[in-house]
Order: C-alpha cells, then structure tokens, then sequence
C-alpha cells in the first residue's frame, strides 16, 4: 500500500469514527435547564461573560458535562426563543443536583456572575 493510500486510509477511518453516535442518558441521571434572560438583552459583552461563567461549574462534584449555548432564532410557534442563554448541566444523580445547588463554586458563580446580569431564569430539571 503506497504512503498516501495509508494516509487516506487512516483519515476516513478518523473521520467515521468521531461520528459516533453521543451516549444516552443513564438511568437516574438529571438533566438541569436553565434559560436565562438578559439584563440588557442583545448586549454580547454579557452574553460572552455568561456563557463563559459555565466553566468553572463543570469542577462540581456530579456534574457529568455542561454545555452552554444561546437561543436559536425559530419561526416555529410552538418554540420559545426569547431567551439570551442557556445551560443544559447533566449530573450523575438527583442527589449530585440538590448538593450542586448549595455548592460554593455554583454560589460563587450564580451570585457573583450569573445574578448581576439576568433578568429572568426559567430552570426545567429532567429525570431519566
């Protein structure tokens, strides 16, 4: 086999497997919502400090990932995009998510970040 036969070979097998499909949820597992509306709605200087205020919260004891993201704009009835942004935390356990609540590095963030530049939460927590 010729060096860029091997080459390509060994890209298309890379590339197909980061395809994999992601992992379910785990039995007992909690999936933690929570939208937020802005203080000052469209300013992206809060928008980059909110987003980026998830980080440290992935440190917490429990927490399985966390992804921040912003709304995506729909002309869907049916969807609520008036949020600015949201956090979507899955945590190992039911327990993981009450202890996360009064954990410092989550009180640190909620009061000392998350607080001074929302408006509005609106927090959905999903049992598997």
């Amino acid at each position: 086999m010729k060096l860029t036969q091997l080459l390509l070979a060994i890209t298309t097998a890379a590339a197909f497997s980061s395809c994999a499909t992601p992992p379910h949820a785990a039995p007992g597992s909690v999936d933690h919502v929570v939208l937020m509306w802005q203080k000052r709605p469209g300013n992206t200087d809060d928008q980059k400090t909110l987003l980026e205020a998830a980080e440290p919260l992935r440190e917490i004891p429990g927490v399985i990932s966390i992804d921040p993201g912003t709304a995506l704009e729909s002309p869907r009835d049916v969807v609520d995009d008036s949020f600015d942004v949201c956090y979507v935390v899955r945590f190992d356990s039911e327990k993981s998510l009450r202890d996360y609540d009064q954990n410092p590095i989550h009180q640190k963030q909620l009061n000392g970040v998350l607080k001074p530049f929302v408006n509005k939460f609106l927090i959905y927590d999903v049992k598997h």
